[in-house]
């Protein structure tokens, strides 16, 4: 979805990744041997800085799907779920696209 890579590995279960023209910052991701219980302790909220919140939104949905936490429909961004069920918000732009 971020168009990012990976850029370090420690082990099967860590991974570092980012842009690949190294811009800052960076996610590390980690497995965890535990089961899911309830909401994630991790939340992200992404915002297309290329295209408007429409044109993102048609562009991942696919890979993604709706979610409903509740939402009354009159919110300024979307909830959607990765292919693991684990969701994520895309926000209005926040910045004029390039």
């Amino acid at each position: 979805m971020l168009g990012w890579v990976e850029l370090d590995r420690d082990g099967p279960g860590c991974i570092e990744i980012g842009d690949p023209c190294g811009a800052q910052p960076t996610l590390v991701l980690s497995a965890s041997g535990e089961p899911r219980r309830g909401k994630l302790p991790l939340h992200l909220d992404v915002n297309a800085t290329d295209r408007g919140q429409d044109d993102e939104l048609e562009r991942l949905l696919g890979p993604a799907v709706r979610a409903d936490v509740g939402q009354t429909g009159e919110e300024g961004w979307h909830v959607l779920a990765d292919p693991e069920g684990n969701e994520f918000c895309l926000l209005r732009s926040r910045v004029e696209p390039l």
